[in-house]
């Protein structure tokens, strides 16, 4: 198997310090969690970004101030700002880290239930996303909440509407109203990707570890952090994102996996020829 790419999630754009008093808003906090995640071993950073009050943004400056100290904190770190940004938000509003030309960003495929909120990604949403990202020579992590977006972007990329192969899959399952976090449903989408695609699979929630376990069994990647889960153990809040990626790592040593750097993430994702 090729050696286990390890994504934190230090923020997201909906748990909150009230959640987790370890979930970072401003600059400082955002390094501090970025680097405690790369040093326990993350070769990715996924990056969404707050104002110092903890309000979801993405503005463009805002991104450019956050990702830059990142990097200066974690050199050679794989960067992945979100275009999700928080339910609500407008297109033109989400796609403001894309003009800072990142080398990946997240591109959601498909609207679905978000809790009690709605999660709208539709096809001119998508097509338009999609057009972006070929324009700046950006990579997509497809971001697939449902089965049935699977199977939309693929067709996308057949039309030439969004990048194509090679593909990179971020599975996330378990958000409540979508597709549930089991062996079943991620073995079912794991086997209609293209071949020579990469994918990740993040458990939100309960479902962080054992989809864990099952990424690195599997011979994929895993995300990891507050964005999709704030426990280290039942009961037990994790004190950084650096916990919550140690584990991952222990998890990837008992069960036989080795875990990439940065350079060797860049390798297997095709980032790097």
């Amino acid at each position: 198997m090729e050696k286990l790419i390890i994504t934190a999630a230090i923020c997201g754009a909906e748990v909150t310090k009230e959640h987790n008093p370890a979930v970072p808003y401003t600059k400082e906090e955002m390094v501090r969690e970025a680097k405690s995640a790369f040093e326990a071993g993350a070769a990715v950073i996924h990056v969404h970004v707050r104002w110092d009050d903890g309000t979801p943004t993405q503005d463009r400056e805002r991104f450019r101030e956050i990702l830059d100290a990142i990097k200066e904190a974690c050199p050679g770190v794989i960067l992945i700002p979100s275009t999700g940004g928080a339910t609500g938000m407008t297109p033109e509003e989400r796609l403001q880290p894309t003009e800072l030309f990142p080398e990946m960003a997240t591109l959601d495929c498909g609207t679905c239930n978000f809790s009690d909120d709605i999660f709208v990604n539709d096809m001119p949403t998508m097509r338009a996303f999609g057009k972006r990202m070929i324009e700046n020579g950006i990579k997509p992590e497809y971001e697939c909440f449902e089965i049935g977006h699977l199977d939309t972007v693929l067709n996308m990329a057949k039309k030439g509407e969004v990048p194509g192969a090679p593909m990179q899959f971020n599975f996330v399952l378990g958000v409540n109203g979508c597709t549930p976090a089991t062996p079943e449903n991620l073995a079912f989408l794991v086997n209609k990707i293209p071949a020579g695609s990469t994918w990740t699979v993040t458990g939100v929630g309960r479902g962080a570890f054992p989809m864990a376990a099952c990424g690195i069994i599997m011979g994929g990647n895993v995300r990891v952090g507050f964005e999709d889960h704030i426990y280290l153990g039942r009961g037990q809040k994790a004190q950084s994102n650096g916990e919550l990626v140690a584990k991952v790592v222990r998890l990837a040593k008992e069960l036989g996996r080795e875990v990439a750097n940065p350079d060797e993430a860049r390798v297997i994702l095709g980032l790097k020829k």
